[in-house]
């Protein structure tokens, strides 16, 4: 055969090649991008059904909020029961199992923790929670379940290599994020400074374009909206700036008590109590819900549900709490946590930290109160997640105020140092070791993940 009849076929053979690695590729990035597009779609969606449930709880506190003293018990003990029977790995946020399942290499159990039907349960039984009238949020299981959607989508592509399966849970979960919130620059934030605890040039570009993918899914069908409103509320540098100091001391005394006395939670009750805990959980459970009506009742059922109404009208000024609001919802949250049921911080911090700042402002008459409300908002939310820049771009925009940038930055990371004096290891990071160590590792599991504690940000 003549050499160029050789190296013509050679070449057409080269060329055949490069078409087919092409096109696998482009189908590859297609069905990662239905995956972002699909987070997208259910973030609204479970804002939807959320919202029908805070609506449903409205109508039955109008009827009588005497109401609650069995709907909260029932329904607590309902949403326990479900999910130790049917659905093991959907119980609280979310976040502190996205982040363990980034440091496990045995594909069985991320596939149990991450999969559709944890994703599905975690919906609803976040919005029976809230229906029930349990301090909690969407925000965090919306971070499971934007993880468990990009999870199965590398599945159904084969990929098998943990360093990519990770890059896409990362990714799944900084998109539930960004469109739970539509605060696509907080999504990448969260991935990098709380999920991954670092930036990786191999895996970012992935994560940036799950998060906009997201994001523009979440604008196209809700509209363009701000989670707060807007403020023009403004932080001159002087003595405004007391301020800052106030609220990020308090905010990080307040939030570093509330994250180390969950840590000290999640390790177990000693004595009888514990003992109680773990041979009873779903009366345990129902007893955390009659708390909660109790507390529900003496606060007027202010400290119901997410709190977002109640923080954005703080935040905008259009009404005022008394200072009772933001100790009260704080005890809440943290009965609800206490109970196991599936539900995130996110919001309920965000609330408390609204209240708190609400309360300070009225003895810091030098600054605009609007601001001091921000500036508590996120103080408390920094210490709380122990993520000042998070904390930061998330409030910023929900606000969709760039003014108060430096004063936000400031108060968070005072806020951020406060919290790790008091409390030397980060929430989430804290519970995803815990959470580790109970899905029982075997051998070639990475049984600790980096947290804030390991790793300087």
């Amino acid at each position: 055969m003549p050499a160029s009849v050789t190296a013509a076929s050679a070449q057409l053979r080269h060329i055949r090649e490069q078409a087919k690695a092409g096109t696998v590729n482009w189908r590859r990035k297609i069905i990662y991008w239905s995956g972002a597009i699909m987070v997208g779609i259910v973030a609204v969606s479970f804002a939807a059904l959320a919202d029908k449930a805070a609506a449903l709880r409205t109508h039955i506190l109008t009827i009588s909020p005497w109401l609650m003293l069995v709907v909260t018990p029932g329904g607590l003990a309902l949403s326990t029961w479900l999910t130790r029977k049917w659905f093991k790995g959907a119980q609280g946020s979310g976040i502190p199992q996205a982040i363990a399942c980034m440091h496990l290499h045995d594909f069985r159990v991320v596939d149990r923790v991450l999969s559709l039907k944890i994703a599905i349960a975690k919906i609803f039984l976040t919005s029976l929670g809230l229906l029930s009238g349990a301090s909690i949020g969407r925000e965090g299981p919306t971070v499971q379940v934007g993880a468990a959607i990009m999870h199965t989508v590398g599945r159904f592509m084969g990929i098998n290599d943990p360093t990519r399966q990770h890059a896409l849970i990362k990714a799944g979960g900084a998109a539930g994020v960004a469109a739970a919130f539509n605060t696509p620059l907080a999504g990448i934030v969260f991935g990098i400074e709380e999920l991954a605890h670092s930036y990786e040039q191999r895996t970012s570009g992935t994560m940036l374009t799950c998060v906009v993918l997201a994001g523009v899914t979440a604008i196209a069908l809700v509209g363009n909206y701000t989670y707060f409103g807007h403020t023009d509320s403004v932080v001159p540098v002087g003595v405004s700036w007391l301020a800052v100091l106030a609220c990020g001391i308090l905010g990080g005394l307040s939030g570093g008590m509330f994250s180390a006395l969950l840590i000290r939670i999640s390790r177990g009750i000693p004595g009888k109590m514990g003992a109680f805990i773990a041979n009873h959980p779903i009366s345990f459970a129902a007893l955390c819900g009659l708390v909660l009506a109790i507390i529900g009742l003496i606060s007027g059922g202010m400290t119901y549900g997410t709190g977002y109404v109640q923080a954005r009208d703080i935040i905008m000024g259009s009404e005022h709490y008394p200072v009772s609001y933001f100790v009260l919802k704080c005890l809440a949250t943290i009965v609800s946590y206490c109970s196991g049921i599936p539900g995130g911080l996110f919001a309920p911090s965000l609330s408390v930290g609204a209240g708190m700042g609400g309360w300070v402002a009225q003895f810091l008459p030098h600054t605009t109160p609007g601001a001091v409300v921000l500036l508590g908002t996120v103080a408390y939310f920094a210490a709380v997640t122990q993520a000042p820049l998070t904390a930061t771009v998330i409030v910023m925009e929900m606000c969709d105020n760039q003014q108060v940038t430096l004063a936000l930055l400031a108060s968070a990371f005072l806020a951020f140092g406060v919290s790790r004096a008091l409390c030397s290891h980060a929430l989430y990071g804290a519970l995803a070791v815990k959470f580790l160590r109970s899905a029982n590792p075997r051998p070639g599991m990475s049984t600790r993940p980096s947290t804030a504690t390991d790793t300087a940000r």
